[in-house]
């Protein structure tokens, strides 16, 4: 199974994890082969600039530096972070040429689909949001030509995209990076965050927020498409159903978390998605739980149309 894509579409390498359960040592490997292969045969011509687009670990960004900044000038990594509704924006990270400087940023205008899904995570504390986003991240990953999906964490609580899998290996550490991030709910930080689920044009989209109906989350919430509410009883639907009505967004699942449960339900799957889904506990892989399967497919569906 590949585990890493790579194709040149005009002036934009596009990359991307393949096999989730492979590690590093092999992934590196199997990137620097197929560059060396593409290169050779002039798949990957050379030249004055490439620019980089898609999901790239620390690893493998060496990997590409190292292969790439041989046969062109300058390098370019998209940052999903900073670009704006039908644009993206490149940073320059490598560069010999006269015309680029690292650091510089590169515009490129593309076309939005109607079908980009923005999906938010919302609930109050404690229903395991971020297992929840962390597990569907993963199912996501693990269907074949899935679209592109692109996921972070929408609260300064310290839980990135990161923790579960730190946990999952070292639970002590990654309490302490956690701790080190956490940070204050600020209007500041609420609107850097808007201005990036604004700007990011995956087709699939994932984000969780903090676990209170706030003027910080109508922020950022406004910039979605798509929601799921996540719940522990059913007392607390209707105050995020309401808000979600007052942003209209489209709520799409409705998850009971039942952290005690032995077993997932999936009760229904139209005209949404209801049940529930056992002991989010983090640093657990839930990946595999029937309901967050179903979501995934929901969410392919959706993309594909």
């Amino acid at each position: 199974m590949t585990t890493y894509h790579i194709e040149l579409q005009g002036e934009i390498l596009k990359v991307g994890f393949g096999n989730t359960q492979a590690t590093g040592d092999r992934i590196v490997c199997d990137v620097a082969t197929k560059l060396d292969e593409m290169i050779a045969t002039g798949e990957i011509p050379g030249g004055s600039l490439i620019k980089i687009n898609g999901r790239i670990s620390v690893l493998v960004s060496q990997v590409l530096g190292d292969k790439l900044g041989k046969v062109y000038d300058a390098i370019a990594i998209f940052d999903p972070k900073i670009g704006d509704k039908g644009l993206d924006r490149y940073v320059v990270t490598i560069s010999r040429h006269p015309d680029y400087r690292v650091g510089d940023t590169l515009d490129v205008m593309r076309s939005q689909s109607p079908s980009n899904i923005k999906l938010v995570l919302c609930g109050f504390a404690n229903t395991g949001k971020t297992c929840f986003r962390d597990g569907l991240k993963q199912a996501l990953l693990q269907i074949s030509n899935a679209p592109e999906s692109y996921f972070i964490s929408g609260c300064p609580d310290g839980d990135g995209s990161w923790y579960s899998e730190t946990a999952r290996r070292d639970p002590d550490l990654a309490a302490e990076l956690k701790a080190q991030y956490k940070a204050g709910f600020t209007e500041d930080f609420a609107k850097l965050k808007a201005q990036e689920v604004r700007g990011i044009s995956t087709p699939i989209f994932v984000f969780d927020i903090g676990g209170r109906i706030s003027d910080e989350n109508r922020l950022i919430m406004a910039e979605a498409t798509h929601v799921v509410i996540l719940v522990k009883d059913e007392a607390e639907i209707e105050p995020w159903k309401a808000f979600c009505d007052e942003l209209e967004l489209q709520v799409i699942a409705i998850v009971f978390s039942d952290f005690f449960g032995n077993n997932d339900v999936v009760e229904s799957e139209s005209p949404i998605l209801r049940g529930s889904v056992h002991r989010l506990q983090r640093g657990e892989d839930v990946s595999q739980r029937p309901i967050v399967q179903a979501l995934a497919r929901l969410l392919v569906g959706l993309s594909i149309g």
